[in-house]
């Protein structure tokens, strides 16, 4: 860390995490990221309004702080970004941060920013440098709002350092937030999303003899696509007894059950809600269904690559960076329903080719997506960005 008369020390670091407590990817990743960082010896303190899943069945040394706004009548909802910024500076003041790394632009960039501007008034000495990660809809979605895109901005140059979970997310958001009257550009550093290779491992028995078997994950917004995916999973696999199973939860699981449901189909498809045992109901498929229509990087397929499973996505966003078309998985064109189609016909009625790119596929994550090379990563970042406040 560094201390009050300016003297760097990086072994062993405070640092701050601002997640949203879901099972989406950027409060899975900021959850592992955490856990990881503590790992290795650091002072972790996460922050959310509550305890995200991945931490809430962990034992590992991270010290979560749950800050919630407080209820007034005034409020028509709590302010719990600002109630976040506040515990922010109160570990700064009582222990001190080194760095705050907000995960998922909005509010998190904007609660770390204003912990740093404020910091040197809760305790002297050098304030936290923030990081910002993006993670896809936050830029995509979220910061094509109006009445957010001014203070994304801000919030964005601001940072000490912003990166992106994949190079595609990375040149958008250059292109979107960044353009100046000069023509020059701040970096966006790309970090991947990581995977837990000893935890989503393929399984160490053979599956049961049954039907082909599908699987899905995701938070069921509309950018996922899920009655979409419903659909032409029905119409790849008529008049088989293929079974498809979707994990997770959201305004789109009622549409999707009815379409199941309408098309005949209930019977051969599972809705299971919110599930914390992932590699274990992954294990159990042959091929993983992705049908986002924008997706930045697609960390429920890296979890399934890991598992050695094969993929099926249209090549949108991040997700050719990630699933290798005819190596690890199968990617459409964005829009063709009928290659998608044929996609998932060929995955589930080819059980060679599907055991190939299934062996690829783990292969791919632990080769390329380690969650030791990516911490290292970040803790090279946090470092870079320590020497550089200590010389300013």
């Amino acid at each position: 860390m560094v201390t009050p008369d300016g003297e760097l020390n990086t072994g062993s670091l405070g640092i701050g995490v601002l997640c949203h407590p879901t099972y989406g990817g950027s409060g899975v990743v900021a959850s592992e990221l955490a856990l990881a960082l503590a790992d290795r010896g650091h002072r972790i303190h996460l922050f959310s309004y509550a305890v995200p899943p991945r931490l809430a069945r962990s034992s590992g040394a991270v010290e979560v702080h749950v800050a919630q706004g407080a209820p007034y009548p005034l409020f028509e909802a709590p302010p719990h970004d600002l109630a976040i910024t506040s515990a922010v500076l109160n570990v700064h003041e009582a222990e001190g941060l080194d760095v705050v790394h907000a995960h998922y632009a909005l509010p998190h960039a904007m609660s770390a920013v204003l912990a740093g501007h404020a910091a040197p008034g809760v305790r002297p000495g050098p304030s936290p440098r923030v990081v910002t990660t993006l993670h896809g809809t936050d830029i995509t979605l979220v910061g094509r709002q109006p009445s957010y895109r001014p203070l994304l901005r801000y919030a964005l140059e601001a940072s000490h350092a912003v990166t992106a979970v994949s190079e595609d997310l990375a040149m958008r958001s250059m292109e979107a937030f960044y353009p100046r009257p000069d023509g020059g550009r701040p970096e966006v550093v790309v970090v991947p999303n990581f995977v837990n290779s000893v935890e989503f491992c393929p399984a160490t028995t053979a599956r049961q003899e049954g039907p082909p078997r599908a699987i899905h994950v995701s938070n069921f917004r509309p950018v996922k696509r899920v009655p979409w995916l419903v659909e032409a999973f029905i119409e790849a696999t008529a008049g088989t007894d293929a079974r498809l199973v979707l994990i997770g939860d959201g305004p789109d699981r009622d549409l999707s059950v009815s379409r199941a449901r309408e098309l005949g189909a209930s019977e051969r498809i599972s809705f299971l809600g919110q599930r914390d045992v992932l590699p274990s109901l992954l294990t159990d498929a042959d091929v993983f269904l992705l049908a986002s229509t924008e997706e930045s990087f697609g960390l429920s397929a890296l979890e399934a690559m890991s598992c050695g499973v094969p993929v099926v996505a249209p090549r949108v966003g991040g997700i050719p960076e990630v699933v290798r078309d005819g190596v690890t998985g199968w990617l459409s064109p964005p829009d063709s329903r009928g290659a998608y189609i044929a996609a998932i016909q060929e995955a589930l009625n080819n059980p060679v080719a599907r055991a190939k790119r299934g062996q690829a596929a783990r292969e791919d994550a632990v080769d390329r997506f380690s969650l030791d090379s990516v911490v290292a990563s970040y803790e090279g970042l946090y470092a870079r960005l320590l020497e550089e406040g200590a010389d300013s």
